[in-house]
């Protein structure tokens, strides 16, 4: 009977990684010349070990905006309600005043488009 193969995991999450990575290290370090992984010739600790805390420092730093961009993203949520009403307002007002030359709307800034709409089709089922 073959025994089964134990599956190691590795997470794709970059924390989660850089955690490992980080144990890892400190492990190979603290065994210093006896660390079965002085073995690697490619992708070495003695190269890529010192660029784990250069790595969790940019993540963190990547976090920390990644935060501020949804509170700053919800802050202009709040604002643009009002400004969303202000626009539509002045469309309907507007609407008004150039009705008979919508285009001039165009100087305002706003897109006009005097093409019909399509109207949606519905099939009949027989």
């Amino acid at each position: 009977m073959a025994a089964t193969r134990p599956r190691v995991v590795i997470s794709r999450n970059a924390e989660e990684a850089l955690d490992l990575a980080a144990k890892i290290y400190k492990k190979h370090q603290l065994m210093a010349n006896t660390s079965p992984l002085n073995a690697m010739q490619n992708h070495t600790w003695a190269v890529n070990g010192p660029q784990v805390a250069n790595a969790l420092s940019a993540h963190q730093q990547a976090e920390e905006y990644k935060r501020l961009a949804e509170e700053t993203y919800r802050k202009r949520d709040l604002l643009m309600a009002e400004i969303t009403e202000s626009i539509k307002s002045s469309r309907d007002i507007l609407l008004g005043v150039y009705r008979d030359n919508t285009k001039i709307m165009g100087e305002w800034g706003f897109e006009v488009n005097e093409t019909p709409t399509k109207k949606a089709t519905t099939k009949k089922t027989v």
